[in-house]
């Protein structure tokens, strides 16, 4: 529960508004915050959910605003809140739609109760016919009903100075060794997830088990066989090649891949070619140790897995960003990249999202641009959002 791990109990405090005081609570993070691995689950949660409580008493003793930021809808931390006592709550986050409208429908819940009270009407009359496409009136009614609650800063009205950010996307060709591998592999794959979508909800586990495999197999074919260890993953060559060409001109990179099996190749590789680098995934003890060697030291390379390093770090010594696989969830790419595109940064940074080519990594990149889409049309321009993935969305993904 990523959202709950984000929350920082020791910063909930009291602050002010005009004329009352307000509770805080929500999306605070630092270099210290704890990740993945960082400790039991359990705890994290029992953590959130006593400084939410806490934050209850302060508003039973005059506090009578909460500061909310980004939870799952309907899910305890979600419930606990809405059911605080305050005169009034303001909903804060950087990624209204995360995951899919119902985030949205989430804070306004908090905010705006009486706006949309119950979650299956608001799916019924807004989510699905706005997130297929089949009722553009429906849109214009949301965004006539939720402008006048909406308060929406971006980057550049906060920090108009920041330098720019220039984003290319390096399709990567297959040998013809991997490429055998991946196609016989996507053979096999397609008909049996297009067999499993007759009962999509039932057989969702296997099915993002299986375009996980394939993934997998557009970036190593190692990653799923032990018996093709020996194949060269081209990604990796490619990458060599360039990231040798940004650490000879000065410039220090961020690397991020979703996969730890993938970061080992990449660390194998730097290794062979005598170039230093730093790394954090999920499993990383000390993860400020990790950090401030990065930021301290001249390591050209900073490799991450996306999940323990997308978020809550500022990394403004980088200039280059290294996307190595694509992510159902553009967000949380935008995050990770914007780890070194930061207030702080002083020099332009260079972003480059590696591609498969003819494999599901361009499927995946077509259905990122669609979610853009979305939230460009609900929220306002630029942005991203991932929605849960639809029988219709694998099938795109699998189509020749």
């Amino acid at each position: 529960m990523p959202t709950l791990r984000r929350s920082h109990p020791s910063r909930c405090s009291a602050g002010s508004l005009p004329g009352r005081s307000t509770a805080a609570v929500g999306e605070v993070v630092d270099e210290d915050s704890s990740v993945d691995g960082a400790g039991p689950v359990d705890d994290r949660i029992h953590a959130a959910l006593a400084a939410i409580r806490e934050t209850a008493q302060l508003t039973r003793h005059g506090q009578s605003s909460l500061w909310y930021g980004h939870h799952p809808p309907r899910g305890k931390t979600h419930q606990v809140i809405r059911d605080l006592d305050a005169p009034v709550k303001v909903a804060i986050t950087g990624t209204p739609l995360e995951n899919s409208l119902m985030d949205l429908w989430a804070l306004l819940a908090i905010s705006a109760p009486g706006l949309f009270p119950h979650h299956r009407t608001f799916t019924d009359l807004y989510r699905r016919p706005i997130e297929s496409g089949s009722d553009p009136d429906r849109l214009a009614r949301l965004q006539r009903r939720v402008r006048p609650l909406m308060l929406r800063r971006t980057k550049e009205a906060v920090a108009p100075e920041l330098p720019p950010k220039q984003e290319q996307i390096v399709r990567v060709t297959l040998t013809p060794a991997h490429r055998r591998i991946y196609d016989r592999h996507l053979q096999r794959e397609r008909q049996r997830v297009l067999g499993l979508l007759a009962d999509f909800d039932r057989n969702r586990i296997a099915i993002l088990r299986a375009l996980t495999k394939l993934r997998q197999l557009a970036l190593s074919p190692g990653l799923v066989d032990a018996a093709h260890q020996q194949v060269p993953a081209t990604k990796v060559e490619v990458f060599a090649e360039q990231i040798a060409a940004v650490a000879a001109e000065g410039h220090r990179a961020l690397v991020f891949s979703q996969f730890t099996g993938f970061l080992a190749l990449v660390k194998a590789r730097l290794d062979a070619e005598m170039v230093p680098y730093c790394y954090l995934d999920g499993r990383t003890r000390d993860r400020p140790a990790r950090i401030r060697a990065f930021r301290g030291g001249t390591d050209p390379v900073f490799l991450i897995s996306l999940k323990a390093g997308g978020f809550g770090v500022t990394l403004t010594e980088a200039d280059y960003v290294f996307v190595l696989d694509p992510w159902w969830n553009p967000a949380v790419e935008e995050q990770a990249i914007d780890r070194a595109h930061r207030i702080g940064q002083d020099k332009t940074v260079m972003v480059y999202r590696m591609i498969a080519a003819d494999t599901i990594e361009e499927k995946v990149l077509q259905l990122q641009q669609r979610k853009r889409d979305l939230f460009a049309r609900v929220i306002g321009d630029g942005g991203a959002i991932d929605s849960m993935l639809t029988a219709a969305d694998i099938r795109g993904l699998l189509e020749a």
